[in-house]
């Protein structure tokens, strides 16, 4: 039998719910078990949420969008390209007249510099090959498109 990755992290809350569903707090924390690091998240703003939290919905997107960035990063490493520079304004889209309410859309942008020319097309192959070996995006249902801009130093 292979070896199995497991992942532990912690979620609290603690208010009171006995206030109604219009007032009370969306607010938690959460973050990886035992090492003490924190994120402060709420709920999206539509759903009385903190806007200056991040939201569950947000973590799926930069969750994609994070793994995407370290399977281009390896699969470019290997291919012996020079990666100088990648950045990723990624959008998850959630329409609320599709149910069950669930992200359908996860469009990832990466701005990916070379150095050197290793040539666009080959570049655009190395992201898609990145893609399928994904492991979030392996993991989800949710439609995710890779549209990169390719730029070399």
């Amino acid at each position: 039998m292979g070896r199995v990755h497991t992942y532990a992290v912690r979620c609290s809350w603690s208010g009171s719910t006995g206030v109604g569903y219009e007032a009370y707090s969306r607010d938690h924390e959460a973050g990886p078990a035992g090492n003490g690091v924190t994120l402060a998240l709420s709920s999206d703003a539509a759903y009385r949420g903190d806007p200056s939290r991040l939201n569950p919905e947000q973590l799926l997107v930069l969750a994609a969008a994070s793994c995407q960035l370290l399977s281009f990063l390896a699969v470019a490493t290997r291919a012996r390209l020079d990666v100088v520079a990648y950045e990723d304004d990624a959008v998850g889209e959630m329409p609320e007249d599709d149910p069950p309410v669930r992200i359908t859309r996860i469009l990832l942008r990466p701005r990916i510099t070379l150095a050197g020319n290793a040539g666009e097309e080959r570049v655009r192959h190395l992201v898609q090959v990145a893609h399928r070996e994904c492991y979030i995006a392996n993991s989800l249902k949710t439609d995710i498109e890779v549209d990169p801009t390719i730029s070399f130093a």
